[in-house]
């Protein structure tokens, strides 16, 4: 991706020395980006989402139930 086609960066969060950044293009899809501050630190990151990404919402919502 080009540097033109962005148009907005967000720092969202920090996992250990790694910044992770929301990246909005012109078409206004969203992505993920991260800056490490070494090789080491990307690596502990990826094995972070490779293991397990879970993805929340707080509060919990509770559902209704739905009748059989």
């Amino acid at each position: 991706m080009s540097e033109e086609s962005k148009t907005k960066d967000e720092i969202v969060g920090r996992v250990g020395d790694c910044h992770i950044i929301v990246s909005t293009t012109e078409d206004g899809k969203k992505h993920f980006e991260a800056t490490c501050a070494s090789k080491e630190a990307r690596e502990k990151l990826a094995v972070i989402f490779e293991e397990e990404a879970i993805l929340r919402v707080n509060p919990k919502v509770m559902l209704e139930e739905t009748p059989e």
